[in-house]
């Protein structure tokens, strides 16, 4: 099972948004702790893997060795990528 770890900016992200989005976040990423690769879809453009959740998206570096999942950033699909 992996841990789960937010930077800083992430944690300021999720703590902005709405109780109902930021308990579909927690939701889906103790569903990643399992198994993250059926979950996560790995980006081309930027370091990382996303994870969908609705129209929001999480954006997460995943350790395999260490089996920490690190959560860099938090929010709607339409501004996550900028």
């Amino acid at each position: 099972m992996f841990n789960i770890v937010f930077s800083k900016n992430a944690l300021e992200q999720l703590n902005n948004l709405p109780l109902e989005i930021k308990q579909r976040v927690w939701d889906k990423l103790q569903q990643c702790k399992e198994n993250p690769f059926h979950f996560l879809e790995h980006l081309e453009d930027i370091k990382g893997f996303k994870l969908r959740i609705g129209n929001y998206r999480a954006i997460v570096d995943l350790d395999n060795s260490t089996k920490i999942i690190t959560v860099l950033r938090v929010g709607h699909r339409s501004k996550i990528y900028d």
